[in-house]
C-alpha cells in the first residue's frame, strides 16, 4: 500500500469509528471543528519546517505529488504532504473518540492520588475514598504553630 492509500484508510476507519462503532458523534459538533483548526494550524507549521527544510524526506512514488517539497501544490500545502495531514486528522480524531467515550463509561470517575490499583501494593476499587483535605486546625503536629503568611519582621 502506498502513504496515500494508508492514509486515505486512517481517515475512513477513524470516521466509522466516530459516527458507527463507539457513536461519539464528534465531527458532528462545531466545537470539535474550532479546536481542530487550532490544531491543524501548528501541524502545518511544524510539518511545514520539517519537509520545508528537507528534515523529513518522502518517496515521490509513495505520496500524491513529487518528492520536491513545494509550498502550495503538487499535493502539499504549506510542504507538508496532504497524506500527512490524513494521518495527523485520523490520529486526533481516535485519541478524542476513545477519551469521550471511556469517560462516557466512568472510567476513573473519582480521581485519587497513589499508585495504581494494578501496581504492586495498589489499592482495590473497593477499598477506596476520595481523599478530601483536612480542616485546619491551627497548629501543626506536634503543637507548633500554623505558619502564617510571610510578612514583614519584626523589629527588636
Amino acid at each position: 500500500m502506498t502513504y496515500t492509500q494508508l492514509a486515505l484508510l486512517g481517515v475512513v476507519s477513524t470516521v466509522l469509528l466516530d459516527l458507527v462503532v463507539l457513536r461519539t458523534r464528534l465531527l458532528t459538533r462545531r466545537v470539535f471543528w474550532v479546536s481542530y483548526a487550532i490544531i491543524v494550524f501548528f501541524q502545518l507549521v511544524t510539518n511545514g519546517v520539517l519537509t520545508g527544510l528537507r528534515i523529513v524526506r518522502y518517496d515521490g512514488e509513495a505520496i500524491l505529488g513529487g518528492s520536491t517539497p513545494v509550498f502550495l501544490g503538487q499535493g502539499r500545502i504549506a510542504y507538508a504532504p496532504v497524506e500527512d495531514l490524513l494521518f495527523g486528522f485520523a490520529l486526533v480524531v481516535s485519541t478524542l473518540v476513545l477519551w469521550v467515550w471511556w469517560g462516557r463509561r466512568g472510567l476513573q470517575r473519582t480521581p485519587f492520588a497513589g499508585p495504581p490499583r494494578w501496581w504492586p501494593g495498589g489499592s482495590s476499587a473497593v477499598d477506596v475514598e476520595p481523599r478530601r483535605p483536612a480542616a485546619p486546625s491551627g497548629d501543626e503536629p506536634g503543637g507548633a504553630p500554623a505558619p502564617g503568611p510571610p510578612g514583614p519582621a519584626p523589629r527588636r
